[in-house]
């Protein structure tokens, strides 16, 4: 046994020089290639072992033939695990160099491509990583494409509907300023008219700032959908009335829902005058509040007489900036009630969506939940 110790350190001594020598000369290549670390490597465990040998050899007073013997089997096992390790190197340095192209095409605005057989898991990991990064950067820039174009949109568009009224506006305080105004009456009613809804493009372009900067804040509050919906179809009957509109609450429950008051009415306010103005006279807009069965959530929901939506323009309907079709006339106003009503709604972790029925289209609201309170109330 004691000498087995004794043959144990000797080789340890000698595997430890040689392994603090490795280990400097690979500090020391550090930012060479792959391969050479690799090379290293081979001929560290292969030094290691031979020096062991020498290490225990020497101790144990080997014949020089013996000793020979043992030498020449290191060194073949050393040019072998070289030419090993080397063939190794150069695949991954292979591997490494065609995926680093792949991804410099990648940061020129390709789409990536994962080089095929990569020659380690990692690398393949990497190629997979990469892959999955490139389609989410592809969509950003799609998202970011969509947004750029609406936005420019959104500005022909404002600028179409502030010229209309302030050109207006001038002419009307020209004429009240030169005498010549028939009815100076009507011209201040007028006037008054253009600056509400001026004001009204105004609130609606900072509200939806605040929306797309994430700094629109919450204040919710436990309330009934019953009520909610009663107050925004009370705010919304003149309207209905000056278009000869019906306005109706159809299967209204009275739902516990946890909201901002404030910013709901304002999203229940801009569906409805949104289906008032499109449905035609004589028309009905109907609205209900239900829970969904399944999930437990509260559907609040708008249907108008509008005809229905065009299939290609629903995907779009509540980007900013939307009017569709033929609608760029001054009372459509400036396209951001319903991006406001989505913004709105997805701040309270609900979703908003549009879809045709019969004779018209129907825009649905679903809010999550209330919490249950003490008692199971």
């Amino acid at each position: 046994m004691r000498d087995l110790l004794v043959i144990a350190a000797y080789a340890a001594v000698g595997a430890a020089v040689v392994g603090l020598l490795g280990a400097a000369a690979l500090r020391q290549l550090r930012n060479r290639s792959v391969a050479l670390s690799l090379a290293v490597v081979a001929v560290v465990a292969v030094c290691a072992m031979l020096a062991g040998t020498l290490s225990v050899a020497w101790a144990m007073f080997l014949s020089e033939h013996d000793l020979g013997v043992v030498t020449t089997v290191c060194a073949i096992a050393a040019a072998v695990s070289l030419g090993v390790a080397l063939l190794l190197g150069r695949t991954v340095v292979a591997g490494s160099r065609a995926l680093a192209a792949a991804a410099r095409a990648f940061g020129d605005g390709d789409a990536f491509a994962a080089p095929p057989g990569a020659p380690t898991a990692e690398l393949a990991e990497l190629g997979r990583v990469l892959a999955a990064t490139s389609a989410k950067l592809d969509a950003s820039r799609e998202r970011e494409r969509a947004l750029e174009a609406s936005r420019r949109e959104l500005v022909a568009w404002i600028s179409h509907d502030l010229r209309t009224p302030l050109a207006g506006l001038r002419a009307m305080t020209e004429a009240l300023e030169d005498g010549i105004a028939a009815d100076p009456g009507r011209y201040h009613r007028q006037i008054r008219a253009e600056v509400e809804r001026l004001s009204g493009m105004v609130g609606d372009l900072f509200e939806l700032s605040r929306i797309q900067a994430g700094v629109l804040a919450l204040s919710p509050a436990r309330m009934s959908v019953y009520d909610l919906v009663g107050d925004a179809i009370a705010g919304a009957d003149p309207l209905a009335a000056e278009h000869g509109v019906r306005l109706v609450g159809e299967r209204v429950e009275r739902i516990p829902i946890e909201v901002d008051g404030r910013e709901m009415t304002r999203v229940l306010a801009n569906l409805l005058a949104n289906a008032i103005r499109r449905t035609p006279a004589d028309g009905t807009v109907a609205v209900s509040a239900l829970r969904d069965a399944a999930s437990g959530s509260v559907v609040v929901s708008v249907t108008d007489g509008c005809g229905g939506i065009p299939p290609a323009d629903l995907p779009r309907v509540f980007d900013t900036g939307w009017r569709g079709s033929g609608a760029r006339t001054p009372p459509a106003g400036a396209g951001l009630g319903l991006a406001i009503v989505r913004g709105i709604v997805e701040a309270h972790h609900g979703r908003a969506a549009v879809h045709n029925v019969p004779g018209g289209c129907r825009f649905e609201v679903v809010l999550p939940p209330a919490t249950p309170l003490p008692g199971g109330l």
